[in-house]
């Protein structure tokens, strides 16, 4: 009996084994076609995503979620900027914020968030002052890696370009720059029967002659400190004088008997300027020349549209508009605005932040600020359009022409240059609001903190 019931036993328990192995194999199936179904399912929808994200890209919004921050300098080209970014950020779909700061200020900022790492952000405003350090120290992306073609970069004037790169590789798009002119009261000269000087010394002269305080001040230059303050005046003098900055051997020559006499030369013109003029910026001595007090003024071209600002200016009509005296050179200046390596991290955001430059600096918005009169042009389509042809006088048109012939950049274009300038700039307004005499000495100053920068 014990013996049949093992056999029983046996026998039921090969069908349990026979059963459950059948129906393992019947799973394992089921789990293989679950597969393939799924692979089947992901091979289908891998071009469906595929031409999703193609249309994110080139849809009526391709940066649709995409923010960048702009850090800038307010000039008169941000004005067209300002009025255009809601229609920008609606056609685009992403989000811009700019946030504005005096130049000193601005250029401390974009050194710092490079500088530390920070990022903060994706575009930043630069020129001629401090590009060679950004991109020295990788704080650039090449602009044209992300600069859309569509909105035609060569379109820009060579001298532009050059300013704007670095070996050859360009890293910013102009929003505004030029060279310079000399702004000149027409009216003054001829009611004192002064001709218009063409030489540096028939201009201290006329200086001197129209000086007539407190009711007309013959003369307003920068005075402020600074790299591109009043060192950005002086060395246009400083190079006039036939000043080199290096020796063929690399050295800081700046306290040469040319830089002595630029310094001389300089603080002859400041006796004839307004008070204040000694620690003046820019736009200080612009308000002070079309508020009607100065008869003469040396400074960028793009400052033509301010003087003629019926709305801000005195001397509408007044102002002659020619190259700099000669010897002195027109030095060429653009501000910009570029891509952060630092800020930009992902790709989405440097195609963002080109797209935006692009935009900023079209020939469509520069179309915009020349009807607006708000700056002259960088672009060679907009100067030999008929709308410039008709909005400047051929005066103004040839004085381009005439400053084009004798643009040139008349700084260090190396990246201890802001270092070197910005000390320069200290010991300059010391000369000048009279606190140190020794202009010798002073100079020498400046020479050793740029060896001791050249050193490092």
């Amino acid at each position: 009996m014990k013996r049949l019931l093992l056999r029983l036993l046996i026998v039921l328990m090969a069908v349990s084994l026979v059963a459950i192995s059948s129906l393992a194999g019947c799973k394992k199936e089921e789990v293989a076609a679950e597969k393939e179904v799924v692979a089947i399912e992901e091979a289908e929808a891998a071009p469906a995503e595929e031409e999703a994200a193609q249309d994110v890209k080139t849809g009526d919004k391709p940066y649709s979620g995409v923010e960048i921050t702009v850090i800038a300098q307010r000039t008169p080209a941000w004005e067209s900027i300002d009025d255009g970014l809601p229609a920008f950020q609606e056609e685009t779909g992403m989000k811009v914020s700019i946030q504005y700061f005096e130049e000193l200020d601005r250029r401390s900022k974009t050194r710092m968030d490079s500088s530390t790492g920070a990022g903060a952000y994706d575009v930043y405003y630069v020129d001629e002052a401090n590009i060679s350090e950004f991109v020295n120290a990788d704080w650039l992306v090449p602009l044209l890696d992300y600069y859309p073609e569509k909105y035609d970069y060569n379109d820009f004037y060579n001298w532009m370009r050059n300013v704007g790169s670095i070996d050859g590789v360009p890293y910013y798009a102009p929003t505004f720059g030029g060279g310079d002119f000399m702004f000149y009261r027409k009216d003054v000269l001829e009611k004192e029967s002064i001709p218009v000087p063409t030489n540096l010394d028939e201009l201290l002269e006329a200086v001197k002659k129209v000086n007539n305080p407190p009711d007309m001040y013959g003369f307003v230059t920068r005075g402020l400190r600074g790299s591109g303050a009043n060192v950005w005046r002086w060395q246009d003098y400083f190079k006039a004088f036939g000043g080199e900055w290096l020796d063929e051997n690399g050295a800081p020559t700046f306290n040469s008997p040319a830089a002595v006499k630029a310094t001389q030369y300089y603080m002859e013109l400041l006796k004839y300027s307004p008070p204040g003029t000694t620690t003046s910026t820019f736009v200080d001595n612009i308000e002070a020349f079309r508020a009607g007090k100065v008869a003469f003024f040396i400074d960028g071209d793009v400052f033509y549209d301010w003087m003629e600002d019926e709305t801000k200016s005195e001397v509408v009509g007044l102002v002659g508009y020619l190259a700099p005296p000669v010897p002195l050179p027109s030095g060429a200046y653009t501000h910009g605005l570029a891509i952060s390596a630092i800020g930009a991290e992902t790709e989405i955001e440097k195609e963002a932040a080109g797209e935006f430059i692009g935009w900023a600096t079209s020939k469509e918005m520069e179309m915009i600020r020349l009807k607006s009169l708000l700056i002259m042009g960088n672009r060679a389509s907009t100067l030999n359009s008929p709308e410039a042809q008709e909005i400047y006088p051929k005066e103004v048109l040839d004085a381009i022409e005439a400053r084009g012939e004798v643009t040139e950049i008349t700084f260090m274009r190396i990246p201890e240059w802001p270092g070197i300038g910005d000390y320069l700039g200290i010991v300059l307004e010391e000369i000048f609001t009279g606190n140190r005499t020794d202009i010798q000495a002073a100079l020498d100053e400046a020479v050793k903190n740029a060896e001791d920068l050249l050193s490092k």
